[in-house]
């Protein structure tokens, strides 16, 4: 065909967008910011539908190879009695698929070994991504919450909102037995296990905007759940200062449009979400894929943006406002019961696949 492609952003979704618009005829170029690809990072749940993503990426069975399946957890409450069993069984027979974790460095490393190296450009930021669209036939936004191409498309009419949450994450060197969330009064404590000694790690706390950042990570995150049931307190002994990460979770104002002429957005440039339901990633690679079906053995190349907007627009933000509201139940601070009857009815009506 000799069409050209921009994806700006080498993350999941762009570098899942490349490979399958060049396995759909087109000429790719990926522009990332970072000198290179990251070499830790925390843990992804890969849900089937992802998975059937990666599959038709022809990367599937190396991300299986290199994952682990997810084991059975359970929501708990601080003094450690279960409010509700997570049934990964139940999933594993509705979808024929179990739910995959995978390191976010290792599941990069696969999608960039798909691609031949000089498909991305590292240490290549794009400022404005305008004149991208004078130099390419398609320019993909996959450059994620704070992308420039949305900004090209919308401004600042469609803010990030703040989801009233402040989040700290990182990777311990222990190990636990199983993984699974913890859900007091307003906060939440979450463990999932990488094996080989470390486990990934997340905290989050309802807090108002603005609210200044402790003097001490370690501190902060010790009076706020060191008299949790373990492991959490042991975990926590085991943190080192520059292992924590911490920030304010933002989503995404919905969108009237992914696309625009040319240009389309995928991921967290189009859809940003709270992590509450861990679809961010899930939902980017299946974007991916479906943006290079429908740029499938056309040269119209607005109609198939077009088409891909339909396809995609209306699910993804469905699941955004979900984990909006799943965010906002982990998080309250009052009528735990009630909280807890609540969780119970969702996880029985079944998680995005």
């Amino acid at each position: 065909m000799g069409m050209r492609a921009a994806v700006v952003g080498g993350g999941v979704g762009g570098l899942a967008a490349a490979i399958g618009l060049r396995a759909a005829g087109w000429e790719v170029t990926v522009l990332e910011r970072s000198a290179a690809l990251p070499e830790t990072g925390t843990g992804l749940g890969i849900w089937p539908g992802a998975m059937r993503a990666l599959d038709a990426l022809g990367v599937g069975e190396e991300v299986r190879r290199r994952g682990r399946r997810q084991a059975a957890g359970a929501i708990l409450r601080p003094d450690g009695s279960r409010i509700v069993t997570i049934d990964v069984d139940r999933l594993e027979r509705r979808h024929g698929e179990p739910v995959h974790l995978v390191t976010r460095p290792v599941l990069l490393a696969v999608l960039a070994g798909a691609l031949p190296p000089p498909v991305l450009r590292l240490a290549t930021p794009v400022t404005d991504a305008r004149d991208l669209v004078e130099a390419y036939d398609l320019v993909v936004g996959a450059d994620g919450i704070g992308s420039v191409v949305r900004a090209a498309l919308y401004g600042d009419r469609y803010p990030l909102r703040y989801a009233g949450t402040v989040a700290w994450r990182g990777v311990a060197d222990i190990e636990v037995p199983v993984g699974g969330e913890t859900w007091g009064r307003g906060r939440k404590f979450g463990l999932t296990p990488e094996g080989s000694g470390r486990t990934n790690w997340y905290a989050a706390v309802a807090l108002p905007a603005g609210h200044p950042p402790p003097a001490d990570d370690r501190t902060e995150l010790r009076r706020l759940f060191g008299d949790w049931h373990q492991p959490i307190p042991r975990l926590l002994d085991a943190l080192t200062p520059d292992g924590i990460l911490r920030h304010e979770v933002h989503d995404l104002t919905p969108l009237p449009r992914y696309v625009s002429g040319r240009v389309a957005l995928l991921g967290d440039a189009a859809h940003a979400m709270t992590p509450d339901l861990g679809q961010g990633a899930c939902q980017a690679l299946i974007d991916a894929v479906a943006l290079a079906g429908c740029l499938r053995d056309t040269t119209d190349v607005p109609a198939a943006l077009r088409a891909y907007d339909r396809l995609r627009r209306r699910p993804t933000q469905r699941i955004a406002a979900a984990a909006r509201w799943a965010g906002r139940l982990s998080q309250a601070r009052r009528l735990l019961p009630a909280r807890d009857v609540a969780l119970r009815l969702a996880l029985a009506a079944g998680p995005p696949a």
